[in-house]
């Protein structure tokens, strides 16, 4: 209430002129008040008529009134200001650039707040209060302003459009349905719209059912994953709970058998050792005494007496039993080599079984077959949703092939082009491949003429050489379709089938790649399918263009 206070006080104090609050207030003779300005900006427009007038009742004046100030209302103004009372600008009032601008409005115009149906005019909350209190005005209709109300004036007879013609199913004002549409079903579009609205209801109501119905099989769907996931899960968990039990079951044979290996070799490390040392120990004392001997034996051969030569010879020229070097059996140095390679050939053997049983090990694929199917499609809308947009790419184009139109059109020319080298080229088959790769589900339309084959392919489908491996349609990395002047033929792995179906000069390519379909269409009024495809994609496809005649072209259309 406070704020409605505000505005209203607001209103009072404003100049009719220039809806702001009044400035150097002046009031004129009829008791209107104005902006000083603003009232005599006014009057100098109108001196050349000699008349002057009050831009509010109209009252004329012979004589130019005097403009004395108001002293009441400027103190009231001045007050108005002080207290804040002037908190809600103008300007939100002002009709902006988005804004219908009130029609009657004069200079800065307000926003209008409904536009009058009978009146054909918008008001702004001023200007509509007439509309509110006149009986004459009772009975016009008010709705809210828009920018496209235009629409619904008849550019021919500037009438509100309040019929719509059901044989022409437009919308058309009085005038017209007696003129032009006359003898045609004609309702008033209230009629129309009440019956469009009925028509709706009725298939929104059958689009409720049938929602309804597919959430609650969408919910079992749901519910069988769900249990599905869980079963997985659970089985998941149980396998890996039993190999981790059973690996370490194998970790600790392995260590066993490590260990024992290792004290095997220790303790026949410690006997032979052993023996060495003991036969080595006997060696040196044997040393040590014949050295001792022969020490003795120089001392006797040296001495002068003879009696003490002959008495001591006999006992040191017996020696004691030598051992024999064929007693010293020295054991080759890979002694232990055996060993290593018994160990080795055991971790050999190890290998090659859990090699194979990695191999035999696999998570096969779980398919579920309560997952949603995808509709059929049926008409070229149905297609035309899954349209891409595809390109051809020159590094991969042979280099008798002529691209255009922003790579879109492949030509199959007798000169050379000078395209850069590239590995990615094919260099015998006169054949291109797409820049981008297709997964998911794609459309796409080509328009030819003569000899031309349309293909998908895997990136590694080979680029060199004029073998098989790099024609499309020659091995297990592509499939194509075939044009001849009078027949269709596809190509896979070398196998050539014959295609039938209605002459076109556009065919439709559509792939659901993870569903492993493709298909082949002949496009007119009516999708005609040529031939489809049943099988499994491993990578992402790419689209293909193979040309034959020279001079022949072929265009991938533009379908966005």
């Amino acid at each position: 209430m406070a704020q409605k206070a505000v505005q209203l006080d607001k209103e009072t104090f404003s100049c009719p002129i220039c809806l702001d609050l009044l400035k150097d207030p002046v009031t004129i003779p009829c008791g209107h008040s104005y902006c000083k300005n603003c009232i005599k900006d006014h009057w100098d427009t109108e001196d050349e008529k000699r008349i002057y007038s009050c831009p509010q009742c109209r009252k004329s004046f012979i004589q130019r009134p005097e403009l004395l100030k108001n002293t009441m209302l400027a103190a009231l103004v001045e007050q108005l200001k002080k207290t804040g009372l002037q908190a809600a600008p103008a300007d939100l009032c002002y009709a902006g650039p988005e804004d219908v601008a009130c029609d009657v409005c004069t200079g800065r115009k307000l926003r209008a707040v409904k536009f009058c149906l009978q009146c054909m005019a918008s008001y702004c909350e001023k200007h509509l209060q007439p509309h509110y209190q006149s009986a004459t005005f009772k009975k016009h209709k008010l709705v809210e302003p828009s920018k496209n109300l235009q629409e619904n004036i008849c550019s021919r007879h500037d009438e509100l459009m309040k019929m719509f013609c059901r044989t022409d199913q437009q919308c058309i004002c009085y005038l017209c349905s007696v003129e032009e549409h006359k003898g045609h079903d004609t309702v008033s579009a209230a009629t129309e719209r009440q019956r469009e609205l009925e028509e709706r209801q009725r298939k929104l109501q059958g689009s409720q059912h049938e929602i309804q119905q597919r959430i609650q099989d969408r919910e079992k769907d749901v519910k069988v994953l769900q249990r599905e996931v869980k079963a997985i899960n659970g089985s998941a968990d149980k396998a890996v709970g039993h190999s981790e039990k059973i690996f370490t079951q194998l970790i600790r044979l392995m260590e066993k058998r490590r260990s024992d290996v290792k004290q095997q070799v220790r303790s026949q490390q410690e006997t032979e050792v052993s023996r060495v040392k003991e036969l080595q120990e006997k060696l040196e004392q044997e040393i040590t005494e014949l050295k001792r001997k022969d020490a003795e034996l120089k001392k006797l051969s040296h001495t002068e007496d003879h009696n003490q030569f002959l008495h001591n010879y006999p006992s040191l020229s017996a020696l004691s039993e030598s051992t024999h070097s064929s007693s010293i059996k020295i054991r080759p140095l890979k002694y232990f080599e055996d060993v290593t390679a018994a160990v080795s050939k055991l971790r050999d053997k190890l290998q090659d079984i859990l090699r194979e049983t990695g191999t035999n090990i696999s998570l096969k694929e779980t398919k579920v077959d309560v997952l949603p199917s995808q509709p059929e499609l049926k008409t070229r809308a149905d297609f035309l949703r899954y349209s891409c947009e595809i390109t051809l790419d020159p590094n991969t184009a042979h280099n008798r092939l002529l691209l255009s139109e922003g790579n879109r059109i492949a030509t199959l020319v007798s000169q050379h082009q000078s395209y850069s080298r590239h590995p990615d080229k094919f260099s015998w088959w006169p054949q291109v491949l797409s820049r981008e790769s297709l997964t998911g589900r794609c459309y796409w339309e080509v328009e030819w003429r003569g000899g031309v084959g349309v293909a998908v392919a895997y990136k590694n489908i080979s680029r060199v050489g004029n073998s098989d491996e790099c024609g499309f349609g020659y091995s297990e990395k592509s499939w194509m379709l075939y044009r001849n002047p009078d027949n269709y033929e596809f190509w896979y792995k070398q196998v050539k089938t014959p295609v039938s179906g209605p002459e076109s000069s556009r065919v439709g390519v559509y792939l659901d790649h993870s569903a492993g379909i493709l298909s082949f269409y002949s496009v007119s009024d009516t999708m005609t399918l040529l031939h489809r495809v049943q099988t499994t994609f491993t990578e992402p496809l790419y689209a293909g263009l193979q040309l034959k005649r020279f001079r022949e072209s072929v265009v991938i259309c533009k379908l966005k």
